[in-house]
């Protein structure tokens, strides 16, 4: 709950902070008016913690250049185009933007950069009423033309003007409805929610790379299942990531199965409270974040309604892990983390073979390696994976996986499992058994990585003997 006077001591500490009153001064020395603009005057007024401080101004960018140069440490003006130059000035990142008055055209998303005359023409162009509010300084007075601060009280997230008209101009900002409801924990206003739904098609002159930077922003905040429900609800989800929606399969009134939708955002939410407990303090983990949202999303593509009432999805984790790789391509993922993400998918079902009987040494090695360096978001995703009722059950699973994980550590300080590899390289193969670099050698290798894993170490004269036995066996 928004509480009105200690924001307004909060927006004055923000006017007193050593760059905003440094600042607010050179401006007005100059002749110019200055405000906070956006995020920073949201946030003050809400308590969150305050990031990067924006600025919009009346002068024009060569003028901003020419007040800031003598109370900053380095400048930038790559956004010089679009009215913005970015400084350095008592030890923190600014940047300071011309009023703006912009158009767009509605095919390419890039506005026709007009420079504005009134700091009220340039709030009533923004995304939401909540980034539509500013602080003048030096002078310490809030302007909220659109009603941002009885949106923060209600929170409720609504465009400055005519939401189809806003959403025309920069489709984006549904996107960012979705992001800040989840940053926020806001409720999107109804007409705005509405105006995402008839809009939808117009995300295609938005570019993949935007698309994905703005799921990554949704799924980094605390809770993105609320975001996620906005963008499939609208329909939005379907434009960009249509197999998050495709999750909600229908229900056969003679085949049951768990929603597969809901159990998908238990686990996301699940996998984010594990991370916490597990990493405090740790940046939100993106590729664990996606993986528990799309775990199951070969589910649809692979469901078999059996006699008697059954459903099957075999092999939902090979195929949904394929799925993954080719749609966060087609949204510019870094390889990185299309690699994490469809390892994660794939092997997110390997646990329950333990849970339902013990493993060998060798089975719990071999899960160590094909984990690799996602063993640890494994270990979080199987775990958030459980999402039964049936406290007798989750107990069982729970404890089975702390089984593992004290084998895990067991056999990790036994035998440095991180490393695992045979006890012969590839050099030494070819000088035990005469014979060049080629097929034969990987296959050698192979097998001592086998024996390896089955029996854990073996020193290298034991691994020499049934080498050249193999060898021999060959013929």
């Amino acid at each position: 709950m928004l509480n009105m006077a200690e924001g307004v001591a909060r927006l004055d500490a923000l006017a007193d902070s050593a760059v905003v009153a440094r600042l607010g001064r050179a401006f007005a020395d100059a002749g110019h008016e200055l405000a906070v603009v956006g995020g920073p005057v949201r946030d003050a007024l809400l308590g969150r913690e305050t990031h990067d401080l924006d600025f919009t101004t009346d002068a024009r960018p060569d003028e901003i250049l020419r007040i800031v140069t003598p109370i900053s440490s380095a400048r930038w003006d790559v956004g010089r185009d679009f009215g913005t130059i970015g400084a350095r000035v008592s030890g923190e990142q600014v940047e300071i933007t011309t009023y703006r008055a912009d158009s767009y055209d509605g095919i390419t998303r890039k506005p026709t950069v007009e420079f504005g005359d009134t700091l009220e023409e340039d709030l009533s162009r923004r995304d939401f009423t909540v980034n539509a509010m500013a602080l003048r300084v030096p002078g310490k007075t809030l302007v909220d033309p659109t009603g941002g601060v009885e949106d923060l009280i209600a929170g409720r997230l609504r465009t400055p003007i005519e939401p189809a008209v806003s959403f025309g101009d920069d489709p984006l900002r549904m996107l960012r409805a979705a992001r800040f409801a989840s940053q926020l924990g806001f409720q999107v206003d109804p007409a705005t929610l509405a105006a995402m739904a008839e809009l939808g098609e117009t995300l295609s002159i938005v570019s993949a790379e935007r698309i994905q930077a703005e799921l990554v922003r949704t799924l980094t905040t605390d809770d993105p299942v609320r975001g996620i429900r906005i963008l499939v609800d609208t329909g939005l989800m379907e434009r960009f990531l249509p197999e998050v929606p495709a999750l909600r399969l229908e229900v056969d009134e003679h085949h049951h199965h768990k929603d597969v939708y809901e159990h998908s955002l238990t686990v996301l939410r699940q996998a984010i409270e594990l991370e916490h407990a597990r990493h405090p303090g740790a940046a939100p983990d993106v590729p664990l974040r996606l993986a528990a949202l799309l775990h199951d999303i070969g589910k649809p593509a692979t469901r078999r309604l059996e006699p008697g009432g059954g459903v099957t999805f075999h092999h939902h984790d090979v195929k949904g892990s394929r799925m993954a790789r080719k749609r966060l391509q087609a949204l510019r993922f870094d390889s990185d983390t299309i690699g994490s993400v469809a390892t994660l998918i794939e092997l997110h079902l390997r646990f329950f073979g333990y849970a339902e009987g013990a493993w060998t040494d060798a089975a719990v090695r071999r899960y160590v390696r094909d984990a690799g360096d996602q063993l640890e978001r494994l270990h979080i995703l199987t775990r958030a994976d459980v999402t039964t009722r049936n406290k007798r059950k989750a107990a069982r699973l729970a404890g089975a996986y702390d089984d593992i994980e004290s084998r895990i550590a067991a056999l990790r300080e036994q035998e440095e499992m991180d490393s695992v590899r045979p006890d012969l390289d590839g050099n030494r193969i070819q000088e035990i058994l005469g014979i060049p670099p080629g097929r034969e050698v990987g296959e050698a290798y192979r097998f001592l990585l086998e024996l390896r894993l089955d029996e854990g170490p073996l020193g290298e004269e034991e691994a020499e003997r049934r080498l050249r036995e193999w060898w021999a066996a060959r013929g």
